[in-house]
């Protein structure tokens, strides 16, 4: 493996990809195989150059060069294309604002995900857990995709607007996202930027769905105003109360309004694509199934999961990290340069675009030994603190690491508790599924049969 610390004068290798075109560049192995050219790069250098279109863009490949791009986020700002694309989708929340106005979003979002406001979040995902969990009909076949996605949808709807949030307006929620993130994906994709203008049916759903999403967070804002509540113990209260420390300032509605958006797109789909790619791995590996149900049986006793045994379900975190290093939702994220820097030895003029691929780095053989295998106990503390540092991405790094990682990690070890505690989930023979690269990396349609245990 390699190690955390390198000589002040290493040797950085450069390289440029191969199999350009001209005009093109590499942007039709991007959009055919993304996932593969991806990860064939690492082998050709620690910095590697590649073209979509005329324009240059970098990937590091080695983690401390990652980590130099992570912590330095005022010169590696958030930009690129899918920036752009993005903002009239999120708005100028924490995912698409520059580095000033993160940095204050940032300390206002704070306290709406500390552990006390994590617990009282728990409380809904115990309750959403175990309804799923008893949901299923015995050797039944289920599209674990879809009833994952559900289930993070109602935990994270329920965390954002309160406990009490009216079952309509969940149900607006999960049929209006999907529908919204392919659309935001599509346009992300499309170097032209034609196809969004285009009179084509899916653009008017999107369209439809974006807008029933922009209505409904407003109801619920004005609502919240409206009322004499107090604080509900959801996510837009604490929003709401949000002052920062520095300037005495508040947000105003349509900050809010871009956080709640930014949150609902970025905390539902990559926790479901997390979760279905768990239940996949678990079903393609006994050994590591029947250590889970061993660990839940021992901890529950046959009860449903809480919160205060969350610390104790140490095994079915791993199973959860371990589904994370091999599929991480945010497989790749962009940033730019906002002046002339040096990276690797290279330099970079201002403007330049610079890809992170935690997929890459999760899946490179010099950072993690027999990287395609399924190995919770890779993260068993002995072994995970020889893991390289900045090696392991799956929440991002720097001062733009995910703001719910204690959420998603929380929601889905109580989930994954809930389900094998009643459920062996067996794959059906012959059905293949490859990984999907749109906005999050997701697994698509997923037909497993559930047995009780």
């Amino acid at each position: 493996m390699r190690t955390a610390q390198q000589p002040a004068t290493r040797h950085w290798r450069h390289a440029v990809a191969p199999g350009g075109l001209p005009l093109a560049g590499h942007a039709l192995l991007m959009g055919r195989k993304p996932l593969q050219f991806l990860a064939s790069l690492p082998a050709h250098g620690d910095l590697v150059e590649l073209r979509l279109g005329p324009r240059p863009v970098y990937l590091p490949c080695h983690p401390e060069l990652v980590q130099q791009v992570l912590v330095n986020a005022r010169v590696y700002d958030t930009g690129g294309p899918v920036k752009e694309k993005a903002k009239p989708i999120l708005g100028n929340g924490l995912i698409t604002s520059d580095w000033a106005d993160h940095r204050r979003q940032r300390r206002l979002v704070q306290p709406a995900f500390h552990a006390a406001r994590i617990a009282t979040y728990a409380e809904v995902m115990e309750r959403e857990c175990e309804a799923e969990s008893t949901a299923w009909t015995a050797r039944r076949p289920i599209d674990v995709s879809h009833e994952m996605l559900a289930l993070t949808a109602r935990v994270t709807a329920r965390a954002l607007f309160s406990t009490d949030m009216a079952p309509h307006a969940v149900a607006e929620i999960q049929h209006c996202l999907p529908i919204v993130v392919e659309g935001a994906y599509r346009q992300a994709i499309d170097p032209t930027g034609l196809l969004a203008k285009l009179p084509l049916a899916a653009n008017r759903r999107f369209d439809d769905a974006l807008a029933r999403l922009n209505q409904l967070i407003d109801r619920m804002i004005d609502d919240y105003k409206a009322s004499d509540d107090g604080d509900r113990g959801d996510v837009l209260s604490a929003l709401f109360a949000a002052q920062d420390d520095e300037t005495g300032g508040t947000m105003s509605d349509q900050e809010i309004h871009d956080q709640v958006m930014t949150l609902l797109l970025a905390g539902i789909e990559t926790t479901a694509s997390a979760l279905t790619w768990a239940w996949f791995l678990l079903g393609r590996n006994p050994r590591a199934e029947a250590a889970l149900h061993a660990e839940v049986d021992g901890v529950l006793g046959g009860r449903a999961p809480r919160y205060a045994d969350v610390p104790r379900l140490a095994y079915t975190q791993r199973v959860f990290s371990e589904a994370l290093r091999l599929f991480p939702p945010a497989w790749l994220f962009t940033r730019t340069t906002t002046e002339a820097t040096e990276l690797g030895g290279r330099r970079l003029p201002p403007a330049s675009d610079v890809l992170i691929s935690p997929y890459v780095l999760h899946r490179d053989p010099a950072l993690f030994p027999r990287p395609e295998s399924f190995d919770p106990d890779r993260w068993l503390p002995e072994r995970a603190k020889e893991v390289t540092r900045g090696s392991y991405l799956p929440f991002g790094g720097g001062s733009r690491k995910c703001i719910g990682d204690v959420f998603g990690m929380t929601e889905a070890t109580l989930a994954l508790a809930a389900i094998a505690g009643r459920w062996r989930m067996r794959p059906i023979p012959g059905t293949k599924i490859r990984p999907r690269p749109q906005m999050s990396l997701t697994a698509g349609p997923l037909r497993m049969i559930p047995e009780p245990r």
